[in-house]
Order: structure tokens, then C-alpha cells, then sequence
């Protein structure tokens, strides 16, 4: 049986691993409310993208003669290769996002027959490292507070990937997020950019944060003639550049704020299962030192009964 000392010891110990835990859950829940309020201001922006993306869709002349040597980045071909972007985070202390993240990630790439890999993350780099899988880039440094630049980064790598012909479709495997408890999962194509629909569109590119204000993009009463100036064709040229960044923005900013729900959810979870151990070492403390006591009180009956 441990002694007194060695008890307190431990709870001493179990003390400081809690403040830490706790610290951490305060930080992370911080952290999350920034990453939700930053997704939520660049929205107005991403959004009116989508719509001069699908207006400029919308005109069947344009469509009908498009150049796809000019619009690379809108041209569907034969898959033989594909290419995955898999979003991790670059810490754990995360509970089960990584795992459930990369187990999603593997289970796709075992059923491609050829494929280039790109992490994001120090995570999915030491994952798939270990395995032997080959990987063409790395991004790491950023997974908890993502930026703008890191998604042209990561977006100019796509396009450069796609339009030499390394590879004919690029997939984006990150965590999407639905709250600090609920975060899945998925696979979203990046490359090549299929448009937005002009008519009733009300699939989002995101999973809105909680208690986030969406609406479609566009209604139906919405559409009218519009005059592009330079003419929709050359538009194109820039709002679909446009388009995949902001959709690798967005993947980013779901990540990252299931990575912080995720470390907030472990610490708090980490924190209370302390003060559960503080109670029992608590209750092993007070027991020992009362048998130590009641040990000591025998040995001085027993040593007075010993002199007379």
C-alpha cells in the first residue's frame, strides 16, 4: 500500500496536470469563438464570389463556346489520377479528431489505384510517413488559426497539380464542423470546379457555425440579365482562381474549429476525470495516514503493556 507520502505526492502531481487541462479547455474555447467570428466575417465575400460564379454560368452563349485552354480549372477528364489534400491538425491533445480524420482518409486511399498525396497538418504527415506512403507536399504551422495566404498557398499547389496534368481530379479530405461536440468527416471534390446552379441554389460549401444566419445563394426571382463587364468569359478567368481558394478557406476554417472543439471538449473531460482522482487519492490519503496513526497508538499501548 502506497504511503501518506507518496499520496500526497501523487495528488500534488494530479493538481498540476489539472490546472494545465483547465488552462488548455479555456484557451481552446477562446480560440473557437475567434475561428467562428473570422469564418462568419469572410462569408459576405465568399458568397457573393459564388454568385457572380453562377450568373456567369448562367449565360448559354458563354458556356456553349468556352475555351477550356483559357479555363483549365473548368475541365472534366478521364480520372486516372487523383489527388488528396487531407486537413489534421499540427497538435494532438484533441481527443479522437485526428484518428477518426486520418481512419477517413486511409480507408479512401486504399481504394485508389494511383494517387498523389498532400498533408496538411504535422499529424497526417507523421501518420502517413509511418505507413510508407509517398507524399508531394507538406503544409504544417497553422492548423488551429488558418489564414488567407495559407489557403492560396495550399489552392496554388491544386491548381498547379490539375493544370500541368499531374493529376485529374483533386479531393479535399478535412473535418467539418457542426458544433463543439459534433464534428465529421468528409471528402469534397476541389478540382475540377464544378459551378454553382443560378436556379434555387441551396447547398452551401460550409456547415454553418451554431447560430449563423444562411441563406441561398440565389433565388430564382434574383436572376436577371446581367452585363459583364469585360465580358463574362474573361470574368471567368478571374472568379473561378477566386472560387477554389475560397472553398479551401472555408475547409480550413471548419477544421480548425473542429480541432478546438475537439481539445476543448478533451480538456474538459480531462478535467473533470482529475477532480474525480483528487477525490478518491483524497480518500487513500486520509485512510493511510488514520492507519498510520492507528498503528502508532498500538505500538505505544502495546510497549507500555510491555513494561509493567
Amino acid at each position: 500500500m502506497p504511503t501518506p507520502r507518496e499520496i500526497h505526492r501523487h495528488i500534488k502531481s494530479v493538481k498540476n496536470i489539472q490546472q494545465i487541462t483547465k488552462a488548455m479547455k479555456m484557451v481552446a474555447a477562446a480560440r473557437l469563438r475567434r475561428a467562428q467570428e473570422k469564418a462568419a466575417s469572410s462569408r459576405p465575400f465568399s458568397e457573393k464570389v459564388k454568385e457572380l460564379l453562377a450568373t456567369a454560368v448562367a449565360d448559354k452563349a458563354t458556356m456553349s463556346n468556352l475555351d477550356y485552354a483559357e479555363h483549365p480549372l473548368l475541365m472534366e477528364r478521364p480520372v486516372k489520377r487523383s489527388g488528396y489534400i487531407v486537413v489534421s491538425s499540427d497538435k494532438g491533445l484533441a481527443g479522437a479528431y485526428n484518428t477518426n480524420l486520418l481512419k477517413h482518409a486511409l480507408v479512401e486511399l486504399m481504394d485508389q489505384d494511383d494517387y498523389l498525396l498532400v498533408t496538411v497538418g504535422r499529424k497526417a504527415k507523421d501518420f502517413f510517413s509511418r505507413r510508407g506512403f509517398d507524399i508531394e507536399e507538406v503544409f504544417f504551422g497553422f492548423s488551429d488559426k488558418p489564414g488567407y495566404e495559407d489557403a492560396d498557398d495550399i489552392a496554388h499547389l491544386a491548381k498547379k497539380l490539375f493544370t500541368t496534368g499531374d493529376v485529374d481530379e483533386v479531393i479535399l479530405i478535412y473535418t467539418q464542423f457542426k458544433s463543439a461536440l459534433s464534428f465529421t468527416p468528409v471528402s469534397k471534390k476541389l478540382l475540377p470546379v464544378v459551378p454553382p446552379s443560378p436556379v434555387n441554389e441551396a447547398k452551401l460549401d460550409y456547415e454553418p457555425f451554431d447560430g449563423e444566419d444562411v441563406r441561398p445563394v440565389m433565388q430564382e426571382s434574383e436572376i436577371s440579365d446581367v452585363i459583364f463587364e469585360p465580358s463574362a468569359n474573361e470574368t471567368l478567368k478571374y472568379l473561378v482562381p477566386y472560387y477554389v481558394k475560397n472553398i479551401t478557406y472555408a475547409a480550413l476554417m471548419q477544421a480548425a474549429a473542429s480541432e478546438l472543439g475537439a481539445r476543448m471538449t478533451a480538456m474538459s473531460s480531462a478535467t473533470d476525470n482529475a477532480n474525480d482522482l483528487l477525490k478518491s487519492l483524497e480518500l487513500s490519503y486520509n485512510k493511510a495516514r488514520q492507519a498510520g496513526i492507528t498503528r502508532e497508538i498500538n505500538e505505544i499501548v502495546g510497549g507500555a503493556e510491555a513494561l509493567q
